[in-house]
């Protein structure tokens, strides 16, 4: 708890103090109050962060947790070869979020990318995927559930393991099909550890800045640059202003608290119904 408080609950709460005053060049602070706040919400350049950062961290969470149950249930469903399906998923996982960018950057190049190389040989032209602010998005997502779904699909494969198989047994003597069983049984036994999923998916998508950050640098013309960049870019860039980079992580801290919050309030709900 020590270790917690110096590390994590003092920078927080030294972050949201440092909010309320004005830096020149990182180094002279003086008083603002509420001033970066206003200078942040009155600025058409955050408004168009958030909007970019709502639409990735949607898609990302939303196409994530599906694509994730669909993985899970399949897996779960193999007889032979689980363990190395397993496996193969969770290995993005591993790789630094760095080292995926720059990957990605090099497979999704317009001219000599490996991706439009394999789509040319089908006859389909190449794809402006990093840029063109549409495809940058669909690129930033996509990547971003490639190199995480498989710990998502590992935490909903676990959940899918401690479901009573005795419910499956007495539902097929009922005559239920794979997607009545799927339905009724499997999503609502799973329903708490999707909830996990979610929160842990809201968390990432908001905060996601690594990959992107070797990936597209923001762009093209900063239709793909989410919150952590903005701040990162305010806080480190010249000119250096702390103040409008604390106001921003405080802000985003808000989002994500209330987003969480809220998911497991829903969830606590449903369980007691």
């Amino acid at each position: 708890m020590v270790i917690f408080a110096v590390f994590t609950i003092y920078p927080a709460l030294n972050g949201f103090n440092m909010s309320l005053y004005s830096s020149s060049n990182g180094r002279v602070f003086a008083w603002e109050g509420l001033g970066n706040y206003e200078r942040i919400l009155t600025s058409g350049e955050f408004w168009g962060v958030v909007r970019n950062t709502a639409v990735f961290a949607t898609s990302y969470v939303v196409l994530g947790t599906v694509l994730a149950i669909v993985i899970s249930v399949l897996i779960n469903a193999q007889r032979r070869g689980r363990t190395l399906f397993r496996a193969v998923y969770f290995v993005p996982v591993l790789v630094s979020p760095v080292v995926v960018g720059l990957i990605w950057n090099w497979m999704l190049d317009r001219q000599n990318g490996l991706v439009n190389n394999a789509l040319s040989t089908t006859g389909i032209p190449p794809v402006p995927w990093l840029v063109d602010g549409a495809w940058g998005m669909v690129s930033i997502v996509a990547v971003g559930m490639w190199m995480q779904v498989g710990f998502y699909m590992l935490i909903l494969l676990a959940g899918l393991q401690s479901i009573d198989p005795t419910l499956y047994e007495a539902a097929r003597m009922d005559g239920a099909g794979a997607w009545d069983q799927f339905r009724v049984i499997t999503i609502p036994m799973l329903q708490p550890t999707i909830v996990v999923v979610v929160v842990l998916a809201t968390i990432h998508g908001f905060q996601s800045f690594d990959f992107i950050w070797t990936l597209t640098g923001g762009g093209p013309v900063g239709a793909t640059t989410l919150m952590v960049q903005y701040i990162y870019e305010n806080g480190f860039q010249s000119p250096i202003r702390y103040g409008i980079a604390t106001a921003g992580g405080v802000l985003l801290f808000l989002v994500v608290f209330t987003l969480t919050l809220a998911n497991w309030l829903i969830s606590r709900r449903r369980e007691a119904v």
